[in-house]
């Protein structure tokens, strides 16, 4: 039981990690500039509905897409790796992803999806879903994965007090850091996979 405690824990800061909660705070401030309060609380609800979706669907079916592609799971490692390391240049170069300019549905495209979901985060997901091979893994990712998330939609909903406390200054700094911690988890990734595979060659 403490296991799967502490699986769920380093799970859900490791997802939330990959979601890149300041970055994505940014953007979604700059999104929702000229917005009410209602009508960010809105936004930040639809968003965090769309990534649960996306990511649960990704978590609970992509078993079944490393089957039909006949991908193995190392190299699958080594990809999301690499995708994710792109993505951990381009926080520590302070670049970000373009911020929509519609209302109507940009919470759920490009907001959530591709911009909070991308491929290094679908990647993961999919890493982790062929992982949880028990009842008990599973459940446990799907706990880790729901808490994540609540934690992003949460820092949503609380965007303009975080700003106002922390500034868009740090904002910028705290991003940079958690691309450096990203730079070394995709390290850690793609090192894993080539272990693994290096070790079944003959």
């Amino acid at each position: 039981m403490n296991e799967l405690i502490v699986f769920v824990m380093e799970t859900s800061l490791k997802i939330l990690f990959i979601f890149t909660p300041f970055l994505i705070l940014s953007i979604f401030l700059g999104i929702t500039n000229e917005y009410d309060a209602t009508r960010r609380r809105a936004f930040a609800l639809r968003a965090t509905a769309a990534v649960a979706v996306i990511c649960f669907a990704v978590y609970f079916f992509g078993s079944a897409i490393f089957s039909l592609f006949g991908i193995t799971l190392d190299a699958f490692r080594i990809g999301a790796g690499a995708l994710l390391f792109l993505n951990a240049i381009n926080l520590v170069q302070g670049k970000a992803p373009a911020t929509p300019t519609g209302e109507s549905d940009s919470a759920v495209v490009p907001f959530a999806m591709p911009i909070i979901v991308g491929p290094a985060v679908i990647g993961v997901l999919l890493v982790l879903g062929a992982d949880t091979a028990s009842v008990g893994q599973r459940v446990a990712g799907t706990v880790a994965i729901a808490l994540s998330i609540s934690l992003l939609g949460c820092l949503l909903l609380v965007a303009t007090q975080v700003e106002r406390i922390v500034g868009k200054a740090q904002l910028r700094i705290i991003s940079k850091v958690t691309g450096l911690i990203l730079a070394a988890m995709s390290s850690q990734m793609i090192f894993t996979g080539i272990r693994n595979f290096m070790t079944v060659q003959p």
